[in-house]
């Protein structure tokens, strides 16, 4: 297995002392717990009261700025004082640095809302969704064979969890990605599960010259066009009515590049195939087709890579029960099966995305 430098360093030798594996053992048992008392340490603002009160506060303090009983603090407290992410000095609570992360990092926000309201009552599911091969998590919302079927009939909550970190791990790349597929200044783009019409957006407003076809599910197409409406350029967004699972139905032909990003992930590796044979089918001998994916193999840092492995997991409980964050090799080998071959690899976009250029082979 390719893995960049970092990683092989990390995943190919032990990195733990007995005690230390011994210990990670007990946060992995008492996971589910130590999640939610985080997150409430966030939402009851008992993060940000330490943070505000560098000096510390004592037990009485927090329970009285915060207005939560006694016990309801003094419980909290003391299970993040074990967890790290708080410090105790004499009867002063502190914040610690974990603590400070998970009030300032935007990726940690993103990610907790994430799991909460997307996922953590579904990954109770994970068991069942991993033998049946279907997103048996799903059923906590409704009845439908995958998310995309259901997204816009999800509650106004999950759905605002499951587009913020959406929109938050594609859109930092956004800017540099523009430049790359602008490069030869194409007139004609097909978005690809362009989802709310945020990438097409962009691309109107970049070049003047270009229209852009939305390729998705008629539902999809309906929020895009609520989404864009109005909005300068927007009369050179189109939408493209399809169900992309279909085997059957072609990819639309003429355009000078087709753009996937952060969809290829939402397919199983035959979907992939069947997805970028039917693209390649579309495509003309000048045409480019761009595949801006998070590969976990490919990230710079090794915090990366783990985030992107336990995202994973969202695909097959509540998503579709068979797609991940891939290894680009297995991304390269579809890509190669569907009869194209990557002219150029532009890696450390953003937050870790790489960007596949490929032509017909």
């Amino acid at each position: 297995m390719n893995l960049s430098p970092s990683l092989q360093n990390r995943y190919t030798k032990e990195q733990l002392t007995a005690l230390q594996a011994q210990r990670l053992a007990q946060e992995i048992a008492f996971g589910p717990i130590v999640f939610q008392v985080s997150r409430l340490m966030l939402k009851f603002g008992i993060f940000r009261l330490l943070s505000e009160r560098r000096e510390g506060l004592t037990l009485e303090e927090i329970s009285t700025e915060t207005k939560l009983s006694r016990y309801a603090a003094q419980v909290l407290l003391e299970s993040s004082l074990t967890i790290g992410t708080v410090l105790i000095q004499g009867d002063l609570y502190m914040l610690a640095k974990a603590g400070w992360f998970l009030l300032n990092d935007k990726m940690a926000q993103v990610n907790i809302d994430f799991n909460h309201d997307v996922n953590y009552l579904g990954l109770y599911n994970l068991e069942e969704a991993l033998v049946n091969g279907r997103p048996e998590g799903l059923k906590v919302f409704g009845e439908w064979p995958t998310i995309y079927e259901g997204l816009s009939s999800l509650p106004e909550n999950v759905q605002k969890s499951w587009f913020g970190f959406d929109h938050y791990y594609s859109d930092c790349s956004f800017e540099q990605a523009l430049s790359i597929v602008f490069n030869n200044q194409p007139k004609t783009l097909l978005d690809v599960g362009g989802n709310t019409g945020r990438w097409a957006m962009k691309c109107v407003d970049y070049s003047k010259e270009v229209d852009v076809t939305i390729m998705d599910l008629p539902q999809q197409l309906e929020m895009m066009k609520q989404q864009t409406k109005g909005k300068p350029g927007a009369d050179r967004i189109h939408g493209h009515g399809a169900n992309l699972l279909d085997k059957s139905v072609p990819f639309p032909k003429g355009f000078d590049v087709i753009w996937m990003s952060q969809f290829l992930d939402c397919f199983s590796e035959e979907e992939v195939t069947s997805l970028l044979t039917r693209a390649a089918q579309s495509m003309h001998s000048n045409s480019s087709l761009f595949i801006m994916e998070t590969f976990w193999d490919r990230q710079k840092f090794e915090t990366a890579s783990y985030c992107l492995a336990q995202i994973s997991l969202y695909f097959t409980a509540m998503a579709n029960g068979n797609s991940k964050m891939y290894h680009s090799d297995d991304m390269i080998r579809c890509i190669r099966e569907a009869g194209l071959e990557v002219k150029e690899t532009f890696d450390d976009l953003g937050l870790g995305h790489s960007i596949l250029q490929c032509k017909l082979r």
